[in-house]
């Protein structure tokens, strides 16, 4: 049974904080809730279920983290931690609340800071780097829309449980004082959110909470809890497979300023990157030619470079045409995104059986989510990170070598570039 067990909303956040505990130490897996078996049993020292539920119902989300907590033997494992977005887009008191449900507690330790990546909390105001989230590149999510910034707005919004806050002051005190006011408020309040001003926050904050049965939040505290459990560090192995194809396939489906970013610089440095035409999607005749398109350009470059990309169309006016033709048709923006991402995921696909590709960077949750489906990916092992909260995985059931899963918001600029070059090497 794992020391630790963590309920994450989709794969790249589940993939995120499982490169956290890895990083400290320890042996960090992650597993498909969908392709769960009867009676599976886990002996990793973390265990990690991805949900894929950020873009549920709320009630249908209650019931996937509600049913993958209760595959554990509450008195058996250490600590629940419940991931979610680091910005808290998605069914977060749903989620939240099915946790504490399924384990009968009524209490819960929320930490949403992630310094490593531009989040975070000052009196439960959440910042990404430095920029108020309601005034950040997250208040026009597509799907999730951030007009607010305080934390216990957002979550006491979501549920009925009783959302507090502990401010940095308190830390500034040492660990004691914290520990002294977290058992006080267990008494009064159900969720403790904690603002998070930087890195030795954090450690603080795990000294602090480590024997709390539920966490709540963002992955970065996952590190630090890690750390509390062992200071052996594990060298970094990659099982590879026999014929092995050092080609590298890329996908993304994201629409954020840092993926736009990262793929004009691949195309500046003249790498292949071909463009899905998402106005294309909505008529079968059309996304059949599409496909047809996408695969025959690849193939003319498939010799030319030891990576390819594919992405959806991104630009402003290509996104809201893309709208409004769904719109026609009667699909709403959630049901859009998801229809880019299964037509990416597919080519993908295609792409590996005719090519036997074995290494992939994929780029946007709901996209990674996609190609994890169709690749019948059942779980993976973290292995190395590449950047914070970005991890190079393997496949623990088919033969892909590598596996980069990118948060749609995170990365440098040259992440593409950076993954393939430490691919290249592996």
């Amino acid at each position: 049974m794992p020391h630790t067990v963590v309920i994450a909303d989709d794969i790249t956040g589940a993939n995120d904080i499982g490169i956290m505990y890895s990083k400290a130490g320890l042996d960090s897996v992650v597993y498909s809730y969908d392709k769960l078996e009867q009676g599976m049993e886990f002996s990793d020292d973390v265990t990690i279920i991805d949900t894929n539920s950020r873009f549920c119902s709320y009630e249908d989300a209650y019931q996937r983290v509600y049913e993958a907590t209760k595959r554990f033997d509450k008195n058996k494992v250490q600590q629940f931690y419940d991931k979610q977005c680091s910005v808290f887009r998605g069914n977060i008191g749903a989620e939240f609340d099915a946790m504490l449900d399924a384990l009968n507690e009524e209490f819960a330790i929320v930490v949403l800071g992630f310094p490593d990546n531009g989040r975070t909390t000052l009196h439960s105001i959440h910042y990404v780097y430095g920029t108020r989230l309601e005034e950040s590149q997250f208040r026009n999510d597509p799907v999730h829309p951030m007009r607010q910034s305080n934390l216990v707005d957002i979550l006491q919004a979501q549920t009925k449980r009783k959302v507090s806050a502990i401010p940095y002051e308190v830390l500034e005190q040492g660990v004691e004082a914290l520990q002294k006011l977290l058992k006080q408020m267990q008494k009064e309040t159900n969720y403790a959110i904690l603002d998070v001003r930087n890195n030795d926050d954090l450690s603080l904050i795990a000294k602090a909470v480590k024997d709390y049965k539920v966490i709540c939040g963002s992955s970065a505290l996952g590190y630090y809890l890690g750390l509390l459990q062992t200071r052996n560090k594990k060298e970094d192995h990659i099982q590879i497979t026999q014929n092995r194809n050092s080609k590298m396939l890329c996908i993304a489906g994201s629409l954020t300023p840092q993926t736009k970013a990262q793929l004009n610089y691949m195309e500046k440095k003249k790498y292949p990157v071909l463009m899905l035409d998402t106005t294309k999607l909505f008529s079968e005749e059309e996304r059949r030619l599409e496909e047809e398109r996408i695969l025959k350009e690849y193939e003319a470059a498939y010799q030319k470079s030891d990576i390819i990309v594919i992405h959806s169309m991104n630009k402003e006016e290509d996104v809201q045409n893309t709208k409004r033709l769904a719109a026609s048709h009667h699909i709403d923006n959630t049901a859009v995104s998801e229809m880019v991402s299964y037509t990416l995921a597919k080519l993908a696909k295609q792409i590996s059986k005719q090519y036997h590709i074995q290494k992939y960077i994929i780029c946007g949750g709901d996209t990674s989510a996609s190609f994890c489906s169709r690749m019948d990916i059942k779980g993976m092992r973290v292995i190395k990170e590449i950047e914070a909260g970005l991890p190079i995985c393997q496949s623990i059931t088919m033969p892909y070598d590598q596996l980069i899963l990118k948060s749609g918001s995170f990365g440098s600029v040259e992440f593409i570039e950076k993954a393939k070059n430490i691919l290249t090497k592996e």
